[in-house]
Parts: structure tokens; C-alpha cells; sequence
């Protein structure tokens, strides 16, 4: 038994062994050098070009978002002077609008009572005036005393003032009183459009009564609608007045709409947006007020350090220039890219100031160095 126990663990022994010998090496990868060194032959067929970092202003595109929006002085909120029952009115949200368009008819016993009034002022003035010419008339003969023509003359001031204001109360209700007698009184009146446009709310019905005070409808005048775009307060100082940018909505973004800034808000919101109001060279009635839209604006930076495009090589996911070192000798060194424009590209790294930098042949000395690092 004893012995039995020994060959056992002599047994495993020796399979533990075989296992490790069996298993088999990890292959060692050659790690690429950053650094590549030509031979004169090498640099003979290549063609390098080197060059420091250049000085330019790159114009980038500053984007916005917004709605369409209307001024305040551009919607117009439609009541009846004098209150009144809704007798017709035929309009609906979107409808548009010609200026003196009625919008709705109106009816009520004081519109009656009013003109009613106003003719009955009316003949009074005229016998006030008839009585005033006769107390003149006695007067100057002495059958008249002044007190009695003066009382002719204040009475006639007082209708004069009664039909006057009466006149203008006609008005408001859009009733001319000159041309109002007594074969024409009407019980009701017409509200009328005051402005070409668009209908944007109803808030009436036939048969409600409404009161002086009550918004019977609000329309838009489209002659200042405007793009109100948000903002950061960062980026207020990289525009101004007159400037010009393109609008499109998320709907059809391939459709651009041109728009000049006309108005930059000063006033810094709590989340941090100024508003600039902005209008459309061309305006499109498919806009409506409280549509969102994306803006593109181009802006100019301050001089940014730069390289042309093809001083950048892609390695692994990263951005790469090769610094010239030596004669024939380059490194590759990771940077931080910006804007580019006019086949250019902003380089953000501040320590390749006064270097020389590959320019053209950026990609051939990639690839020698990955052929490199293979045969090694």
C-alpha cells in the first residue's frame, strides 16, 4: 500500500511536468518605434518636405440654435370696444388675412341706444343753434338779455361736445356718423382686419358674449418675423451687427434660409444665453412663429498655429506629425488637432513652437516605420 502511494505521486509528478513543457510561448510583437532614421537611398526615393508651424486665421462655424418668433409690436390682439354677442365669424387658426377683412359681426341693444343717442344730440345741437341765432338777434336790439344769449350759446357748446363724443364712440365701433340717420340704424357692427397677416388664435364662438376686455382673436403680421437664436455669453464677442449666417430646421436640413443679425441682446440669462435677433433675407411662409432651427454661423479666430493636412497621419486611433530631429531622422509626436480650413489644420500643442515639422511625405515615413518594426 505503501509503495502504491509513491508510484501515484511519482505518476502526477511527471504529468505535471509534460504539461508545462507542452505549453505553448506567447509570440512577442515587436513594439513600433516612434523614431525612424532614413538611409540616403531612402530618403533619395522619398520625397520630404519640412516646415515650422504656420500662422493663420481659421475661420470655423459657430453653431446656434433658435425659433421663429414674432415682435411684440406684430401680434395683435382684436376686441370689441363695447362688448357685444358674436353674431358670425368664419376665421380659423393659419387662416390668412387681408387688411379690412372682417373678422366677425357683432350685436348688441346699446349699439342701438349709442346711435340713437348720437341723432338725438345731433337735432339738439341744430335747435340749440337755431335757438342761439335768435337770442343774438333779440339781443342786439335790446329784447334780449346778455344772460339769456349766453345761456343760448353754452348750450350749444354742451350738445356740440355730447355729439362729438358720441361721434367718436361710433367710431370705435366702426359706424361713420356721417353717414348715420335715422333710416339706417343698425343693431350690429363689423370687426375689421387691421393688418395683412394671419389668423393665430380663435378664442370666440357664434352666440358668446364677450366683454371690452376680452382677446376675441390674435393675428401676426409676417412683416418682421425674425429668428430668435440663443447665445453662450462665450461666444457673444464673435458677432456682430449686419453679419450673415444660414438657418435650416431638423425637418429639411438640406433647405437653407440666409439671415443677417440685426439685434444682439446684451442681458445674460440664468442659463447663460443671450438672445440675438436675426431676419430672413427671404422669408418663407412655411416658417411659423415657434418653429425651432438650427443656425450655422462663420466666425474668425485669433491667429491659430497650423500645418497643412498632410503633416497628419493616423496611427491606432491618434493624430501624428513626424519632428524632424537630425538630418535624416524623425520622430513621430502625437497631437491635438483643431479647425481645419483651406487645407489647413490647427494644431493645439504648445511644444512644437520653432520645430520643423514634415509637410509632404508624412505617410511614407509611417510607412517605414511600420515595415521597420515588422522585420525586427
Amino acid at each position: 500500500m505503501k509503495y502504491s502511494i509513491i508510484i501515484i505521486s511519482l505518476l502526477i509528478g511527471l504529468a505535471s511536468c509534460t504539461a508545462k513543457q507542452k505549453a505553448p510561448e506567447k509570440a512577442v510583437v515587436p513594439a513600433l518605434q516612434n523614431v525612424v532614421q532614413l538611409t540616403d537611398a531612402q530618403l533619395e526615393n522619398a520625397t520630404i518636405q519640412t516646415a515650422p508651424l504656420v500662422a493663420r486665421k481659421i475661420s470655423v462655424l459657430l453653431r446656434l440654435n433658435g425659433k421663429v418668433d414674432v415682435p411684440p409690436q406684430n401680434m395683435i390682439s382684436v376686441s370689441a370696444p363695447l362688448g357685444g354677442y358674436i353674431k358670425t365669424t368664419g376665421l380659423l387658426p393659419g387662416m390668412l388675412l387681408r387688411k379690412g377683412q372682417v373678422l366677425a359681426v357683432l350685436e348688441d341693444p346699446q349699439y342701438i341706444q349709442l346711435q340713437q343717442d348720437y341723432l338725438l344730440a345731433k337735432s339738439k345741437l341744430h335747435f340749440a343753434g337755431l335757438e342761439y341765432s335768435r337770442q343774438k338777434d333779440l339781443n342786439q336790439s335790446q329784447a334780449s338779455s346778455d344772460k339769456v344769449t349766453q345761456q343760448a350759446q353754452a348750450e350749444v357748446d354742451n350738445q356740440r361736445i355730447m355729439m362729438n363724443a358720441l361721434a367718436e364712440k361710433l367710431k370705435l365701433i366702426n359706424i361713420n356718423p356721417n353717414n348715420l340717420s335715422e333710416g339706417n340704424i343698425t343693431r350690429s357692427v363689423r370687426l375689421y382686419s387691421p393688418i395683412n397677416g394671419s389668423v393665430s388664435k380663435v378664442n370666440v364662438n357664434i352666440g358668446k358674449y364677450v366683454n371690452p376686455a376680452d382677446v376675441l382673436f390674435e393675428l401676426i403680421d409676417p412683416s418682421d418675423i425674425h429668428l430668435n437664436l440663443e447665445v453662450y455669453e462665450k461666444d457673444i464677442s464673435k458677432l456682430y451687427q449686419r453679419q450673415m449666417l444660414v438657418a435650416f430646421t431638423n425637418i429639411t436640413p438640406d433647405k437653407k434660409y440666409n439671415c443677417e443679425i440685426h439685434q444682439i441682446s446684451r442681458d445674460i440669462n440664468e442659463q447663460g444665453f443671450s438672445e440675438v435677433h436675426c431676419h430672413f433675407l427671404n422669408y418663407d411662409k412655411t416658417l411659423l412663429p415657434g418653429m425651432y432651427m438650427n443656425a450655422e454661423v462663420k466666425v474668425t479666430t485669433a491667429s491659430s498655429q497650423t500645418l497643412p493636412l498632410e503633416s497628419i497621419v493616423n496611427f491606432e486611433g491618434k493624430e501624428y506629425v513626424f519632428v524632424q530631429t537630425g538630418r535624416q531622422k524623425f520622430m513621430m509626436h502625437e497631437v491635438k488637432t483643431g479647425n481645419q480650413q483651406d487645407g489647413y489644420i490647427e494644431i493645439l500643442n504648445q511644444d512644437l513652437t520653432n520645430k520643423n515639422m514634415v509637410t509632404k511625405g508624412a505617410y511614407t515615413l509611417l510607412m517605414t516605420m511600420k515595415n521597420s518594426a515588422e522585420e525586427e
